[in-house]
């Protein structure tokens, strides 16, 4: 009997390297406890430095990347880049979300799509966490934006950190062994909920087990939220192994 195969589309920044590193590495995982078996196909929107000029400019370019991917009538469509939506104004991961999929449905390819930046504020509704903790690498006026859309979406942020880096590259190349010593750092006692990384860029998935026995928090990513709200969009059981709470089968 053939496996059942799904076609997962990614809309990417042209710098970043993670997105296609960690959603399959995930989606790898759970083919070795569920049938079903995923293919991977991009199409990238030009952005190299972390500012929100840019970040306006490759958002602009999503309409045509969304067409593209349903060219190859993909399943569902991850748009991969958590600070360009919420740069935006609050609440436009709903715009965004249906503009793209109008383009996919006018194209004959009508599939769901997925912003990490509305997966993020699902996954943490998913999970019933009010307060919580938020690690970005973004430069700290991109970092208070990201907040501020987090607040407005009925979260109190308790605490965050911004990383400050301002080149994509070395974002995807910050070493994730470094996230658990700047959680200590943070105050989480009250904290619901852990951000571990507000990027998809920003490499966490190697330490999402280490920081949620660390703080005994559930511990959140945006890639890790945009893996549920994909497999949730296929109508599929949200379970990756080694993936934290918010996929480990108990939502």
């Amino acid at each position: 009997m053939t496996k059942p195969l799904f076609r997962i589309g990614q809309i990417v920044p042209s710098s970043n390297t993670t997105m296609e590193t960690e959603i399959p590495a995930m989606l790898a995982a759970r083919q070795q406890i569920r049938p079903e078996r995923f293919t991977f196909h991009s199409s990238r929107m030009r952005m190299k430095h972390v500012v929100k000029e840019e970040l306006a400019a490759m958002d602009a370019e999503s309409d045509r990347c969304a067409v593209e991917l349903s060219d190859a009538r993909v399943d569902v469509l991850g748009y991969a880049c958590l600070v360009a939506i919420m740069a935006m104004g609050r609440g436009y991961h709903r715009q965004s979300e249906a503009r793209l999929k109008n383009h996919t449905a006018a194209n004959g390819g009508d599939a769901p799509v997925i912003t990490s930046a509305g997966a993020l504020i699902e996954g943490l509704k998913v999970i019933g966490a009010r307060r919580i903790v938020v690690v970005a690498p973004y430069m700290k006026p991109l970092t208070e934006l990201v907040v501020d859309y987090i607040r407005h979406e009925g979260f109190e942020v308790a605490d965050y950190r911004a990383l400050e880096i301002p080149d994509n590259l070395e974002v995807g190349r910050h070493d994730p062994e470094n996230l658990p010593a700047i959680v200590a750092q943070m105050d989480t006692s009250q904290a619901d909920a852990i951000v571990l990384s507000a990027c998809v860029q920003m490499p966490s998935l190697p330490v999402v087990a280490k920081v949620e026995a660390q703080t005994g928090k559930p511990v959140l990513t945006a890639a890790i939220a945009t893996t549920y709200a994909m497999l949730k969009a296929l109508d599929l059981e949200r379970v990756v192994p080694g993936a934290g709470a918010l996929l480990s089968g108990a939502y």
